[in-house]
């Protein structure tokens, strides 16, 4: 079954007219405006219409087809907004989706293997590459995703070229 993409995480409600609020799992919060509809969560089964989109600070807010009212809303809250596939954005150059960085193979750029992609962290600065230490899983190592350290990443080779700093990796 194809790979649905998590483009948003419902985390409140907006009002009394059944409006969420949702804080995108995006880098362009505006590709909501895109959306005719989303999942909810994996159910396939029914496509969720996106009625009205509106911003405030960092969350969407969302007013969706047949949720008239808070409590309607309430029962939202947690869940995924996702999507399928092909109906992600082309990405410019060296640009990712999380889902296909997650289980990369890692090596420094001397070919020694260090671990596996597990997660990538989002914040501010910049995002960070959460590596599975391939010596000790229970050692997690946390690369920037920065020039300065990634020197290569291949989804088709699937594997990932990291320059480590000194004392980064033990």
């Amino acid at each position: 079954m194809p790979t649905l993409l998590k483009v948003g995480q419902i985390v409140n409600v907006q009002g009394i007219r059944g409006e969420v609020r949702v804080y995108p799992l995006t880098d362009y919060k505006e590709r909501f405006e895109e959306l005719e509809w989303v999942y909810m969560d994996d159910n396939r089964e029914e496509k969720i219409y996106i009625e009205k989109v509106r911003y405030k600070n960092n969350l969407v807010l969302l007013k969706l087809k047949g949720i008239n009212d808070r409590n309607e809303a309430e029962r939202l809250k947690n869940k995924y907004l996702t999507i399928d596939r092909e109906n992600a954005r082309v990405l410019p150059e060296d640009t990712y989706l999380i889902v296909d960085l997650i289980g990369l193979k890692v090596f420094t750029d001397e070919e020694k293997f260090i671990g596996t992609v597990k997660n990538v962290i989002q914040n501010t600065g910049q995002d960070l590459y959460e590596i599975e230490d391939a010596k000790n899983p229970k050692i997690t190592i946390l690369i920037p995703a920065v020039g300065a350290f990634i020197k290569e990443i291949s989804i088709e080779k699937g594997q990932m070229i990291v320059t480590p700093i000194e004392g980064l990796i033990e």
